[in-house]
């Protein structure tokens, strides 16, 4: 009977889910997932605890399959040289083989006043925050929201539709990423909501207090609850322990997902870094990235090299309320075209996602293996990083003439 490969599944996010699930594919497998929470977060799902609408929390025994071990904690250090992980309650979790998987998280930044006043909404317990603040708030007190990503459109529209008085402090553009129709679209459904936008110039958040946000632009706005939507980083606990990080502080990995450190560690999600070209954090590249994770480590334990991966965009798909929604469809390297699904078949369709999303898990945890992405691949992603290692390759070595 062959020994057992121990593989270390570190956050239980859409990746680290996908990729637990994906490697219960070989019987002589076993999978730890350790994860900070006791229960799967819809991420996709936060705004919409803030609003009420839902509590964004799945059953780990709906998503996960039955004989990966789980593992409530948190893990302060990889040791890649021993292979042990070490978690905050002083125990250790030894591996063959791990896959980093610990997303990415709102990031307040250097803004005099945010940390201290602004609500993140990057994980659960921050919107169950920012619920209780919303719930205790005034009726009609003024609700600002900074940020104009994905993030910040679904929860000024959530907040509004649910009767709170929003302003959308976009920093810039609003809907960055979206082509200008389906801006206009955007636009048009907050206005119908209530959603006083404040876009272009003189827009970006410069100091919150208690009661109010100032603006570049030297306006000063009230706001009794002030959520903070704009920017995302990730843990450091790949930096912290030694590994290879980019600016941002993703795990640095080849094409493979593989480490550049260490063949044992192949990173997932959000916070992966292969090729120092990142594909967009975001939940639409989190399952395809831990599949991938996990078919390199299967094909590490078979002896078989492991591929690289081909990930594309079919979009970006955005609630706008309950009755509303946004399906910005893209060109497969992830650029915005002039089509889009808007009003209550876009909404239709974002809800399809959010619980698609989750039976996609389920599906997975039962038939693992069964999840594919071939049909999604970015060539000019491909041809891109092919030019570059064709460019950072040594010439041939010529030997001398006899």
């Amino acid at each position: 009977m062959s020994e057992e490969t121990k593989v270390v599944v570190i956050g239980g996010g859409y990746a680290g889910v996908t990729a637990a699930n994906r490697l219960t594919q070989r019987a002589d497998v076993a999978v730890t997932l350790v994860n900070a929470r006791p229960d799967f977060v819809e991420r996709i799902r936060l705004h919409q605890l803030a609003g009420g609408s839902d509590d964004a929390v799945v059953g780990y025994r709906e998503v996960l399959a039955e004989r990966i071990r789980l593992v409530v904690g948190t893990v302060t250090r990889i040791d890649a040289g021993a292979r042990v992980v070490r978690l905050a309650n002083g125990d250790t979790l030894g591996y063959d083989y791990l896959i980093y998987a610990v997303g990415s998280r709102s990031e307040v930044p250097d803004v005099p006043g945010a940390a201290e006043f602004a609500y993140p909404l990057g994980h659960l317990e921050q919107a169950k925050r920012l619920r209780a603040a919303l719930d205790a708030a005034p009726a009609g007190a003024p609700v600002t929201v900074v940020g104009a990503g994905p993030s910040g459109i679904e929860t000024a529209a959530e907040l509004a539709e649910a009767g709170h008085s929003v302003t959308l402090a976009c920093g810039g553009s609003l809907g960055p990423y979206l082509h200008p129709r389906g801006r206009q679209a955007v636009a048009k459904r907050l206005a119908k909501l209530g959603v006083t936008v404040l876009d272009g110039p003189g827009s970006k958040v410069t100091a919150v207090t208690r009661e109010t946000v100032e603006l570049s632009g030297g306006r000063e706005i009230p706001s009794e609850v002030t959520v903070w939507t704009a920017g995302f980083g990730v843990p450091d606990l790949a930096a912290s322990s030694g590994l290879s990080t980019d600016a941002l502080g993703r795990l640095r990995t080849d094409e493979t997902l593989t480490s550049v450190d260490d063949p044992r560690v192949v990173a997932a999600g959000d916070s992966a870094g292969p090729s120092d070209r990142p594909f967009r954090m975001s939940c639409q590249a989190a399952g395809p990235l831990g599949g991938h994770a996990a078919d390199t480590v299967l094909h590490r334990i078979a002896g078989e090299p492991a591929t690289p991966i081909e990930l594309g965009f079919v979009g970006q798909c955005l609630s706008l309320g309950r009755q509303g929604g946004l399906f910005q469809f893209s060109h497969r390297n992830d650029v915005a075209t002039a089509f889009h699904i808007g009003g209550r078949l876009g909404a239709k369709l974002k809800e399809i996602v959010c619980s698609g999303t989750v039976k996609q898990l389920a599906r997975e945890a039962a038939k693992p293996g069964s999840a594919s992405w071939t049909w999604s691949k970015d060539n000019e992603r491909r041809k891109a990083v092919q030019a570059k290692e064709t460019a950072v390759k040594p010439p041939k070595r010529t030997e001398p003439a006899a």
